[in-house]
């Protein structure tokens, strides 16, 4: 019995410092959220930045309780992919994010983004408070009076919906399947169209 009730006491003693070190992230640490086509092509910019403590990959804007990646890619739930992140205020601004963000996307495309096309690939920042509403329009009406290309940012602001996290096996796909990423990645056009944008300036 004692070995049993050791690894009792271990065990609640784990879990009573993994709650407390939760709660202490929770009030410290703050969401948002970036719609940029392949949410695959999203954490990498994000996941490289010190102050940001996580990235997940999901789905937002959509109509459907709990959607899946297959009805989801077929365009049909009004869901985007977008990648959630969480990040310490103290460390790393929200400004900061969205000029990640911008240099991640291209702002002009409202069909979809480099080789994705379809609604459910659109650019759009959710916002999860009033301050980053107002951050997010700045930093918008500030890239709309100094961008160097032609076109329009189609890029909407939009109050933050429901999250639901994607797959298991889509998270951190970068990482997981390195050769796979790069490969979709350049296929897709998607570093030399950032260029052509934002030249130095694309994240990625």
């Amino acid at each position: 019995m004692k070995p049993l009730l050791f690894v009792i006491i271990a065990l609640l003693s784990v879990n009573i410092a993994a709650n407390a070190k939760g709660d202490g992230a929770s009030d410290s640490y703050t969401t948002a959220t970036f719609a940029g086509g392949c949410f695959w092509c999203m954490e990498p910019p994000y996941d490289k930045l010190k102050g940001v403590i996580s990235t997940t990959s999901g789905y937002m804007g959509g109509h459907v309780i709990k959607p899946t990646y297959q009805q989801v890619s077929r365009g049909s739930t009004g869901h985007a992919e977008v990648v959630q992140v969480i990040y310490d205020p103290a460390v790393i601004s929200y400004e900061k994010l969205l000029q990640t963000f911008w240099h991640n996307i291209d702002p002009t495309d409202a069909r979809g983004q480099f080789c994705d096309k379809g609604n459910q690939y659109r650019t759009e920042i959710f916002y999860h408070n009033a301050e980053q509403r107002d951050l997010a329009r700045q930093s918008k009406t500030e890239l709309l009076g100094n961008k160097s290309f032609n076109g329009d940012i189609v890029t909407p602001i939009s109050a933050a919906p429901r999250f639901f996290p994607a797959e298991g096996y889509h998270q951190d796909y970068y990482q997981k399947n390195p050769l796979r990423y790069k490969y979709y990645r350049y296929s897709c056009g998607r570093d030399n169209r950032l260029e052509q944008l934002w030249g130095e300036q694309a994240a990625h």
